[in-house]
């Protein structure tokens, strides 16, 4: 299938492919596997939460991963700590929200998408009312992905937390709106909060070094398995969901 440039004025295009796209899973496992030794994150779960997490991957459910987002490192430890977890065995089958810019250079597009990545056109970034129907698409295609088996992991601040890494930001409705057109598909997803830490940062704007972030803390929630109705509400739970998370980060760090 021929694979579009990934701009916002030719976004119906974009969206029909990453509706269908697959990366090479045997190259997202290696890939994954050189991140994990390369990072070797310390992962530690909330009590019971391991073996919930494993028995939800077993299940076939489709699942929403919250994750807090503090540089630009955070998808190759993200990826370590999934081959690290009980994730790994979802590993080729996992997309993730990437902001468009991340699809425009040749090779880190192949590295996105080799990771599963599907596109976002922001608002900060084109306009609100620019990417108003590119957002609907998006969450459209998210929700098939999820019914049709696929998990999800989802930056749901939306951008680098440069304010306090210790306090999740604002979390838009998109979360929850993908969840709710999940489940309008017969495919309730459970959600599992993620969270992060690069130990203290005096300055939160400035890039975590490399020691830290070789020495990240990632710690899991347990699965929830029954999400808030109304998108809105979702959003607010998740936000909630994920502060838990980063206090669990922060306190093992």
């Amino acid at each position: 299938m021929h694979s579009p440039e990934v701009l916002l004025e030719d976004s119906d295009a974009v969206y029909d492919y990453y509706l269908r796209h697959q990366q090479n899973r045997w190259k997202a496992l290696a890939s994954y596997a050189v991140l994990a030794r390369r990072f070797r994150p310390r992962v530690v779960f909330a009590a019971g939460a391991k073996a919930r997490v494993r028995a939800l991957v077993r299940s076939g459910r489709p699942v929403i991963y919250a994750i807090n987002h503090l540089s630009t490192s955070d998808p190759y430890t993200v990826a370590a700590t999934a081959w690290r977890s009980p994730l790994r065995s979802k590993i080729g089958r996992v997309r993730v929200l990437a902001k468009d810019e991340l699809f425009l250079e040749p090779e880190q597009r192949r590295k996105v998408d080799m990771m599963g990545g599907i596109p976002v056109f922001r608002g900060k970034d084109h306009g609100i009312r620019a990417v108003n129907a590119a957002g609907q698409r998006m969450m459209d295609v998210c929700a098939q992905r999820l019914a049709a088996g696929d998990h999800l992991a989802i930056f749901p601040e939306g951008t680098c937390n440069d304010v306090d890494p210790a306090q999740v930001q604002a979390v838009g409705s998109g979360i929850g709106h993908i969840a709710f057109r999940a489940a309008k598909l017969d495919a309730p997803p459970a959600l599992v909060a993620i969270a992060m830490s690069y130990g203290p940062q005096p300055d939160p704007a400035v890039e975590p070094t490399v020691e830290q972030v070789r020495s990240a803390s990632f710690y899991f929630r347990a699965p929830v398995l029954e999400l808030p109705q109304r998108p809105a509400d979702i959003a607010r739970f998740v936000k909630d969901e994920l502060q838990h998370a980063v206090d669990g980060a922060v306190a093992n760090y």
